[in-house]
């Protein structure tokens, strides 16, 4: 399995967020921090992460006959890459967006789940907008996105500091031509 088939999968890129942040996790861990996933469902999805080389085995240790295996993200594997990315076919983007939707919404559910949820005191947002940008400019957003994220990317897990799940999502909102996709049809006069 290629990495681009293991990462449009809902319960392997929650584990891959679970995994996070150069976090070092046993399979019971994990089990414990989504307890929504079947056990049998989150060691066979471990189990292909490890095989397909996005998960990696860095410690050992017996604990009650059985052997406990330390396992943590292969940065390198654990994102797919712009080239890969760029290839990628109509239907391999439906099904990355909609497991990345399903994956976002369980994430959502499991925190609302836990004792003390607050939305409004963490900071919990769900906004859309619409930005009118030709394509210079949405390199340029994406280029400042990109390095606000940068700067914060390399935070270590620490006390006070805790993981905090971003979604960013672009695509064109409407035909370019400002009709509805494939008619031809421009905005009508005066329209703005």
């Amino acid at each position: 399995m290629d990495t681009l088939d293991l990462l449009l999968h809902p319960v392997r890129l929650r584990v891959v967020h679970a995994m996070s942040g150069g976090r070092t996790r046993t399979t019971s861990e994990l089990c414990e921090r989504l307890p929504d996933i079947p056990k049998t469902t989150l060691y066979r999805h471990v189990g292909l992460l490890v095989e397909g080389g996005v998960l990696e085995i860095v410690d050992e240790q017996r604990v009650r006959g059985a052997v406990e295996r330390h396992y943590r993200l292969h940065r390198d594997r654990s994102a797919i890459d712009p080239r890969a990315g760029a290839t990628m076919s109509l239907d391999e983007h439906r099904r990355g967006f909609a497991a990345a939707m399903a994956a976002l919404i369980a994430e959502f559910n499991a925190y609302l789940d836990r004792p003390g949820a607050n939305p409004y005191a963490d900071s919990v947002g769900y906004r859309q907008a619409v930005f009118w940008l030709d394509e210079d400019e949405i390199a340029e957003m994406i280029g400042e996105i990109q390095a606000l994220v940068a700067a914060r990317a390399g935070n270590a897990p620490r006390a006070g500091r805790t993981p905090r799940l971003m979604s960013l999502i672009f695509f064109p909102a409407e035909d370019p031509s400002g009709g509805p996709a494939g008619d031809g049809a421009g905005p009508a006069p005066g329209a703005g």
